[in-house]
């Protein structure tokens, strides 16, 4: 066995009693009518820059909750939960804005009405909307609405050589995910104005759009993609590989960007660099391996200094039938999957092959519950849903040890549960959202997930929310705003001047 194949045998219990997870889930702050909010993140929130739990993504009509690294699913959710209610209790308060349960946006205004997200005028703070101001020349702003959910995993004990071999199995079996969870079968037609697409109109009303046996648009050829990043063929064989491919890609001008260029003639930014990806968060992919930075810190340098901490899966859909986008059963699932990638048997990947497991995530995202549907393994045709049957069968082993661990019967019923879909295409996310925009709103998606974002937004006012929890959350947004003003008040350097130095080549490591 080669160094790059080598794996734990069995976890210990040490190692299962502290895997931890955490969560980041993206939504967009839209009005009572299902419109996207142009009002600027509540400063009753705190500051997007600086707050630990409560920020914003690519727009400033975007939040983004965080919840920290926990060991137990529940305390997990919960917290999520609490961070949710604080919000809600805030956006109630100043005339009851909601958040869109649905990955796929709301009615989106034109383009350039999309708000991008505002940091302050710091130096780090301006940097973050000059990259958002970037991402939009390069993929349109509409594309940045799309809404996910990211869980954060670690497990004591692991080397960077096993998260990249969890990483490879993770992206060989993703499509499981995506079937098993995918959200997001049909959008609003807004969201492809312009665009060539596939897409079928759902009923006669023109009203929403979709394909019959769409999972995740959102994973799909609409969704988060990009041409240019197409020609990145990144390996995930270790560290050093990984980090080569994404330095050439953070330095090798890109002549479409080059020709956008870092400043408009009136001298404004229109994004912070001209090479294929601004900065390492550009890159998009089903997962990724993550490395907590320093101040200032680039992410390729900390992950090249100090190897990989966590890895970060970025594919799972926001569940729309619950409040905070997420089940417990669904952690545990994904608990139980990463702990099969981590264990498995994981061979080095090739050119060939990444090719192959685009091609599967396509399949599975736009066609994933079509009956008999098959995806390609190391070159042979194989039905998905007898594949992802295998997937599943070999995680019971390790769904019984973290039962035993914890004196529960939960994780096996996730793994039962999910097992059960394989099977019943009908049963899946994907199919519910379609069967209740056709059923129960007039074939109209923007209907559908606009009553089930009040629907999340009452339960979630409707939770116990005591004046403790209030004053809490409170105090945590007033020392945001402090420390985003003492970060304004230390800086010395120009902005331009800055922004040479972060994104100097030799800051990359």
């Amino acid at each position: 066995m080669t160094a790059l194949q080598k794996k734990m045998i069995a976890p210990t219990l040490e190692q299962l009693t502290g895997m931890r997870r955490g969560i980041e889930k993206e939504g967009l702050r839209v009005l009572p009518s299902g419109s996207l909010a142009l009002t600027p993140h509540p400063l009753a929130l705190g500051a997007a820059l600086t707050h630990p739990h409560i920020t914003t993504d690519y727009s400033e009509s975007q939040i983004e909750l965080i919840t920290g690294a926990r060991l137990g699913v529940q305390e997990c959710l919960d917290e999520l939960t609490a961070i949710h209610q604080f919000v809600y209790h805030t956006l109630q308060a100043q005339g009851g804005e909601m958040l869109w349960v649905s990955s796929m946006p709301c009615g989106l205004p034109t383009d350039e009405t999309i708000p991008l997200a505002r940091y302050g005028s710091s130096n780090v703070g301006r940097a973050k909307s000059v990259y958002r101001m970037g991402l939009g020349h390069r993929y349109g702003r509409r594309m940045q609405t799309i809404s996910g959910l990211h869980y954060n995993w670690s497990l004591p004990g692991v080397t960077s050589d096993q998260y990249f071999a969890l990483i490879r199995n993770f992206r060989r079996h993703a499509f499981v995910l995506l079937y098993l969870f995918g959200a997001s079968p049909a959008l609003c037609p807004c969201f492809v104005q312009g665009r060539d697409h596939a897409l079928q109109p759902l009923g006669d009303s023109g009203a929403s759009l979709y394909l019959p046996h769409a999972t995740s648009l959102r994973m799909g050829r609409l969704g988060y993609q990009s041409d240019a990043q197409a020609s990145l063929a990144v390996s995930y064989n270790g560290l050093e590989g990984y980090a080569n491919s994404l330095h050439e890609a953070l330095t090798q001008p890109y002549p479409a960007y080059e020709a956008v260029g870092v400043r408009n003639p009136g001298g404004d930014y229109n994004q912070l660099g001209t090479s294929l990806l601004q900065i390492e968060n550009e890159f998009y992919g089903t997962i990724r391996p993550k490395r907590t930075v320093r101040t200032g810190e680039r992410p390729l340098h900390a992950l090249r200094e100090r190897g990989v901490e966590y890895v970060e899966v970025r594919l799972m859909d926001l569940d729309p039938f619950v409040p905070v986008g997420i089940t417990a059963s669904t952690m545990r699932l994904l608990d139980v999957f990463l702990l099969h990638c981590l264990l498995s048997d994981s061979p080095p990947d090739t050119p060939a092959e990444i090719a192959e497991l685009k091609q599967n995530q396509h399949l599975t995202a736009e066609r994933g519950r079509e009956p008999g549907l098959r995806l390609s393994r190391n070159g042979q045709s194989v039905p998905l849903t007898e594949w992802g049957a295998e997937v599943l069968a070999a995680c019971e082993p390790l769904a019984a040890a973290l039962d035993a661990t914890h004196g529960t019967d939960d994780y096996s019923a996730a793994l039962r549960d999910a097992r059960a879909l394989m099977s019943a295409p009908e049963r899946t996310p994907s199919a519910r959202v379609l069967d209740s925009i056709v059923q129960s709103h007039q074939h109209s998606f923007e209907a559908f997930a606009r009553q089930q974002s009040m629907a999340a937004r009452d339960a979630l006012l409707a939770l116990p929310w005591t004046a403790e929890q209030q004053a809490r959350y409170v105090a945590m947004a007033d020392e945001s705003i402090a420390a985003q003003k003492a970060i304004e008040a230390a800086d010395t350097l120009p902005f331009e001047e800055w922004r040479e130095q972060y994104m100097a080549v030799s800051e990359l490591g």
